[in-house]
């Protein structure tokens, strides 16, 4: 993992989540599953991760 940044992939589908989980989910910028996005490390985008670790994953 590079420094101050945070890679996430979307690994499931957030079809059948509450609509507070599908809003994370676009908020990050994850439309398609498998896809990778890099933001950067900080407590807020950990904190979004950390609210659906059901559907993602931190890439190292």
């Amino acid at each position: 993992m590079s420094e101050g940044k945070i890679k996430i992939k979307l690994v499931r589908s957030p079809i059948c989540t509450p609509e507070k989980h599908k809003k994370i989910v676009r908020s990050l910028g994850l439309k398609k599953i498998n896809q990778v996005v890099e933001r950067p490390d900080s407590p807020s985008f950990r904190g979004m991760v950390a609210k659906v670790p059901h559907l993602l994953a931190v890439v190292e």
